[in-house]
């Protein structure tokens, strides 16, 4: 890979473990044992993808996620100790690309990191065409989506989602086929972490979130990406 990790976990054996495991691998990995210092660190240099444990000293992953959100679109990796379902879906919902509980194998940590980290790439084939669609700009080649011409804050995964239904547009798309879909990005899948994505793109995209006309549920049939009268012309 050749990227630059921040793992913010006090854990310091856990740490240093992480750290000489993904050294070899190509991977120089920084260690912040505190929320404070790891949102220094983040402030002051480059990353391509952080590794934030939920449990810190001082401020919980929670709040790290929210605040590394406002200002950055860098992957988050969470990593959590009890496993707890709920734990995962308030980290997405705050932003974070993927989680992990503990214990967890190192393979696996450094699998879901190439995955993270090449969907924010985007993977280096030719570039795709951007899709068009009113007010609404997909650029798949920048990982990008603006809506009037702004940028809409997505995460990477979120983005993917995106991609896939407008790709789609019209079409109705189960839980278990977006699942499906993305299979190859390494995220742990359960069907109430799209319902979460779905949620934030919403918020990102429509007029009115809770009345969403673009990314519209099907009730008992899962999501359909809408064609509306300003897209013109299919």
């Amino acid at each position: 890979m050749g990227e630059r990790v921040l793992i913010i976990d006090d854990d310091r054996k856990l740490a240093a473990m992480l750290v000489d495991y993904l050294r070899p691998r190509g991977i120089a990995a920084e260690v912040a044992l505190d929320a404070k210092r790891g949102l220094a660190a983040l402030a002051a240099g480059s990353f391509d993808a952080v590794v934030l444990d939920v449990m810190l000293p001082d401020l919980d992953g929670f709040e790290v996620c929210r605040r590394v959100r406002a200002s950055s679109d860098v992957p988050v990796l969470m990593l959590t100790a009890r496993g707890d379902p709920e734990d995962r879906v308030v980290g997405l919902e705050l932003g974070a690309d993927d989680y992990l509980p503990k214990p967890f194998d190192p393979r696996e940590l450094l699998a879901r990191l190439h995955a993270i980290v090449r969907r924010r790439s985007g993977g280096g084939a030719a570039r795709p065409p951007v899709l068009r669609f009113g007010r609404l700009e997909i650029d798949p080649a920048a990982r990008q989506v603006r809506r009037d011409g702004a940028l809409c804050p997505l995460t990477a995964y979120q983005f993917d989602i995106l991609y896939l239904l407008a790709r789609n547009a019209g079409r109705v798309l189960s839980r278990d086929a977006i699942l499906e879909r993305l299979r190859h990005s390494s995220h742990e899948a359960f069907d109430r972490s799209i319902d979460v994505h779905v949620s934030r793109i919403r918020a990102a995209i429509e007029d009115d979130p809770r009345r969403p006309t673009r990314l519209v549920t099907v009730r008992g049939a899962g999501y359909q990406f809408a064609r509306l009268p300003e897209d013109g012309a299919a």
